[in-house]
């Protein structure tokens, strides 16, 4: 380990680019290699100070706050840069871009992937002084994504997250038949951690919130595309919804049928079955209405040969 440059603390002032940022990601995306691990420790011990005063990791930033940072150290490990990347716009102006999403791309770093979207789209665009995920997908999810270009958009999209006006449509293949008409799951769901440390969510009682509505669009003998609306944004949500009603998503390493994913994969159709389709927003800044839509992946066109009769 060593240090980067001498033993005091660093004063920053809050800009209009930090207005509504959380106080932890301010800090992991300045403080490029410090683990993320000793930012959490000198936020807990009250070594960060805001305004002079002791903040918890969740304190959204204020324009002007004074920020007092503690000296520092970072690991002189070599981190890898992120390679520029590029993905197919769907839509971008100077607020708000939405991408499509490849599955198998994680959106960021983390848990043991080293760049996702975020890292290689700002490395395409390093004169872009703002990129942040407005929300996220699966790393093998594909489909429609928004990102902010500038702070403002970025907490307005988090409020209407929060409060249900963006309409997020996704489209799956799942085991089994599912006919008959529009329906919800309103299962609670449940964080846990395995034994191997992997992150897993259960339907169960003292879960939080979670509701999903369904609706069958082609139903076969095997297998059926679904649609699905989300209208609460658990990790998970859908996979875990749709395992528990008996109709897991086809390609789900974590909580669909394992038999029936090896065939698939065998017979050309490896991935999650799972497509981020349409969203339907009012524009954050411009208050345009906006109605984007992501075509389904091929590997959609190869399931009636797999999926048997109607």
């Amino acid at each position: 380990m060593k240090d980067l440059g001498k033993p005091r603390a660093v004063q920053l002032e809050a800009g209009e680019d930090a207005l509504g940022q959380r106080i932890d990601n301010f800090l992991l995306r300045r403080l490029k290699g410090v683990p993320k691990s000793h930012v959490y420790r000198v936020l807990r011990s009250g070594e960060v100070r805001v305004n002079s005063g002791r903040v918890k990791p969740d304190y959204r930033l204020v324009e002007g706050d004074r920020i007092r940072i503690p000296p520092l150290r970072v690991s002189h490990r070599n981190k890898i840069p992120a390679k520029p990347g590029r993905f197919p716009i769907v839509y971008e102006d100077a607020a708000l871009i939405v991408l499509d999403k490849p599955a198998g791309v994680a959106v960021h770093g983390g848990s043991g992937v080293s760049h996702g979207v975020i890292e290689s789209l700002r490395a395409a665009r390093p004169q872009a002084k703002f990129l942040e995920l407005a929300h996220r997908l699966d790393r093998d999810t594909s489909g429609l994504l928004m990102i902010a270009k500038k702070r403002s958009a970025l907490v307005e999209l988090h409020r209407m997250l929060r409060e249900g006006e963006v309409e997020k449509i996704y489209l799956a293949a799942v085991k089994g038949r599912v006919s008959g008409d529009q329906f919800e799951i309103r299962e609670p769901l449940h964080k846990y951690v395995t034994a191997k440390g992997e992150r897993r969510v259960s339907v169960g009682e003292g879960g939080v919130g979670a509701l999903t509505r369904v609706n069958p669009l082609e139903a076969r003998e095997r297998c059926s595309v679904v649609e699905l609306r989300l209208l609460t944004g658990r990790t998970h949500q859908i996979r875990v919804h749709l395992a528990h009603a008996g109709h897991p998503v086809i390609g789900d390493g974590k909580y669909g049928d394992f038999a029936l994913n090896r065939e698939f994969a065998a017979r050309g159709v490896g991935r999650l079955m799972l497509h981020a389709r349409r969203l339907r927003f009012t524009h954050p800044v411009t208050r345009q209405k906006m109605a984007l839509e992501s075509a389904p992946p091929a590997e959609f066109a190869r399931l009636p040969g797999l999926c048997g009769t109607r």
